[in-house]
């Protein structure tokens, strides 16, 4: 069973950009959909974007013209780049098999000044 580990978070001015990173323990090649999520403070857990087998991506309209989902098959990894980030981009975010519903530990990301 693919083991997911987040990584890149951290804390970040209005503005400013962060690279996040999820590497999988085994090969994601065959897995069809993986997923970032995000929960924020006494908040639900929100989909954020999804990336699949054949690369096609799609994203919340809250992120969508400033995240980038992408991944690596050869390295196992996902990647989530966030440009513009604002106050309310700030969560916990997680890393997710769509096939399988596994999740990572997640990373915590803070937009503040």
């Amino acid at each position: 069973q693919v083991q997911l580990v987040e990584s890149g978070g951290g804390l970040v001015q209005p503005g400013g950009s962060l690279r996040l990173s999820c590497a999988a323990s085994g090969s994601i090649a065959s897995i069809n959909y993986m997923d970032w999520y995000r929960q924020a403070p006494g908040k639900s857990r929100e989909w954020v974007a999804t990336i699949t087998s054949g690369s096609i991506t799609t994203y919340g309209y809250s992120v969508k013209g400033r995240f980038t989902i992408s991944r690596d098959n050869a390295k196992n990894t996902v990647s989530l780049q966030m440009n513009s980030l604002k106050p309310e981009d700030t969560a916990v975010y997680y890393c997710h098999d769509g096939d399988f519903g596994l999740w990572g530990q997640g990373t915590q990301v803070t937009v503040s000044s």
